[in-house]
């Protein structure tokens, strides 16, 4: 949840330096092109809940009439918002202005707001307070952390008080609803409906595709290990794992392209055959021990047809990138103890017995072994887990609907 108090931001903004120059930025925010139009109110923190909240912006656009206006709090939210919807001229994109009730009560002036919708647990007190006397306000894919339960509980009278003019929790899992109940919501408002990060839809591809590019990669049998979003950091371990495993590929795919000069250089120490992705052709079929990926959108194919899929970013305090795409592809992940940026879905791994943490080489192995032994039963489990939280999108649309 998100408080700010508007005296700090404002003694910020008097300061200056980068910090009173991203306040300003955000509280004069222009919203003269909002015009009399209807709208309905998305608002997300930062690149994790838009891309979370992008099947349900687009099934709102596909059912309902209204246009979307999306607010972000962050730069690279920003970024990222525009990036995925710059073809939709029905979603106007801007910077949150902080709580400003000016602000807020200017956009209400403007434009008629149908709905807000909160995406997981953004308690904005004056945007919420103002726009409930023109709108319904709804909460999704709530939930609330064990570090953050033990911080409002210090303030559930505070929060009952704005929770009055919230019209519906929707919360990831009983426990993040019982938890909010307990914190001031109206238990009559409050639902259990899953994450709608789980509404994912990749490309699919037929057997036939798959091993059209097994034959392309020049995997010849053996099974792959692919290396997702690898970073700086983590080739050291990956390579030793690589080396304890007999007829296997090793695919890697790093997380910056521009990087492959330096896994080049490194590789070159090596006694392994390595080749680039954008060398191979008709002409260039050489058996190779190591593929570097040098292009951009083809992990989520090469996780299609992996055995053995590590996801990085988790060996190296980065924080992790996307274990819902070797999911996805019914692969059970393998991943490192850094998971700030994936900590929801990675406990889920683990609850459900779908994936692996590990800390060194002997750990990977023994993850790698686990793998190739209870593949089928996981993938039944990953099936399960997906079906207990599909069609969250969904369902939330249908609550619009009947509100």
């Amino acid at each position: 949840m998100r408080m700010l108090l508007a005296p700090v931001i404002y003694i910020s903004m008097l300061l200056g330096g980068k910090k009173g120059e991203f306040l300003k930025k955000r509280l004069k925010e222009d919203f003269s092109s909002l015009e009399g139009e209807d709208y309905i109110w998305v608002h997300c923190s930062s690149v994790g809940e838009i891309n979370l909240s992008e099947t349900l912006i687009k099934k709102l656009l596909s059912k309902r009439d209204e246009n979307i206006l999306l607010t972000m709090f962050t730069d690279t939210g920003i970024e990222v918002a525009r990036n995925k919807f710059k073809k939709e001229d029905r979603v106007k994109i801007y910077y949150f202005p902080l709580d400003s009730r000016e602000k807020i009560r200017e956009i209400l002036d403007r434009v008629k707001i149908s709905f807000l919708i909160l995406v997981e647990t953004e308690i904005w007190p004056n945007l919420i307070n103002e726009v409930s006397r023109v709108a319904k306000v709804i909460l999704v894919n709530g939930r609330i952390s064990d570090r953050s339960f033990g911080r409002y509980k210090k303030l559930k009278g505070f929060l009952k008080s704005i929770f009055r003019n919230i019209d519906a929790f929707y919360m990831q899992t009983a426990h993040d609803s019982e938890r909010i109940i307990s914190l001031g919501a109206d238990k009559e408002k409050v639902e259990t409906l899953g994450n709608i990060k789980f509404d994912i839809e990749f490309q699919r591809y037929t057997k036939e595709e798959q091993e059209a590019f097994k034959t392309f990669l020049g995997v010849a049998g053996r099974k792959v290990f692919t290396a997702g979003s690898s970073r700086t950091g983590e080739y050291e371990t990956l390579l030793e794992v690589y080396s304890k495993l007999s007829d296997t590929l090793l695919i890697l795919v790093p997380r910056h392209i521009e990087k492959t000069p330096m896994i080049e250089e490194m590789l070159r120490n090596t006694s392994y055959k390595f080749k680039k992705y954008s060398e191979i052709n008709e002409k260039n079929i050489e058996k190779t021990d190591i593929i570097i990926v040098d292009a951009i959108g083809i992990l989520r194919k090469i996780y299609s047809i992996t055995d053995i899929a590590f996801v990085g970013g988790t060996l190296v305090n980065i924080g992790g990138h996307s274990l819902l795409e070797p999911l996805f592809y019914g692969k059970t992940p393998i991943f490192g103890p850094y998971l700030q940026n994936v900590k929801e879905i990675s406990q889920d791994i683990l609850k459900y017995g779908i994936g692996y943490k590990v800390k060194n080489t002997q750990e990977f192995l023994d993850a790698v072994k686990s793998v190739e032994e209870n593949q089928e039963n996981s993938s039944d489990l990953i099936k399960k887990l997906f079906d207990e939280n599909r069609d969250t999108a969904d369902k939330i649309i249908d609550k619009i609907e009947k509100m």
